[in-house]
């Protein structure tokens, strides 16, 4: 393991975050904010509870997932595509360094900052309403595993985009709505019989069903479903990002 390559990719990633850092934080901020303002406001004045919980401290979980699979997913994307942009991508492929290495450095930095964004609208969320977390160990975990994990499909994303617009288009167009469709301000099982099988298909469902459960002990989805369902999405996610660097797809040409 070259560390002192991985060090290199994460610090300078890191540093091109903190040089924007106020803009990165005043974002997620506002906008939850705003979040609990319409939902929890508006809506939460028609439904008091779900399950047993107040309604602006259950959608607490899903908004945080909301801004760390978006924000994960578009800091690895820009990551690797900005390299490709400007011609320094044969840089590393040149470097005596592996994939894995490479992948660890843009990766492990989008993670970073993913989960620091996490942390932050956390925090916000308890200015909010009142916030019991049964599960600390639990929900820290859930949290830095979604963040690795949709760190790693940023990634793949930005090997694909051929420009600016396609590697905003997965994030728009697929991530946010499967997120919005996945339970994140309500329970999968407010819905129909048919629509909470069609939901089930939606893999977002276990990512926030088990993040919910660390904080209120209630679930969707059996727990280990879903640390099944996220474990296997971040292997299959290796899988992808070792074949590409195998086959040069994208990366070469």
């Amino acid at each position: 393991m070259n560390f002192g390559a991985v060090s290199a990719i994460y610090r300078a990633e890191m540093a091109r975050f903190f040089r924007t850092l106020l803009q990165s934080f005043i974002s997620p901020v506002i906008s939850t904010s705003l979040y609990f303002v319409v939902f929890g406001s508006a809506i939460g004045g028609r439904i008091q509870e779900v399950e047993g919980i107040p309604y602006a401290a259950f959608i607490v979980p899903g908004l945080v997932m909301l801004s760390v699979m978006t924000q994960a997913t578009s800091n690895a994307s820009f990551a690797i595509y900005f390299p490709k942009f400007i011609g320094t991508m044969y840089e590393y492929l040149s470097a005596p360094i592996s994939f894995f290495e490479v992948t660890l450095g843009f990766v492990g930095a989008a993670a970073t900052k993913a989960l620091f964004i996490g942390l932050v609208i956390l925090a916000t969320a308890t200015l909010f309403v009142d916030l019991t977390i049964l599960h600390p160990v639990s929900m820290l975990a859930f949290l830095i595993l979604t963040c690795i994990s949709f760190s790693l499909l940023g990634f793949i994303i930005g090997i694909w985009a051929k420009n600016f617009e396609q590697l905003q288009l997965i994030p728009l167009l697929v991530i946010t709505p499967l997120v919005f469709l996945g339970g994140s301000f309500y329970s999968i099982s407010m819905l129909p019989p048919a629509w909470q099988v069609v939901t089930r298909f939606n893999p977002v469902v276990y990512l926030i069903s088990g993040f919910r459960w660390s904080f209120f002990g209630q679930a969707d989805v059996p727990i280990g479903v879903s640390l099944l369902a996220i474990s296997g999405f971040t292997a299959l996610c290796l899988g992808i990002i070792w074949l590409i660097f195998r086959t040069g797809w994208r990366i070469r040409s």
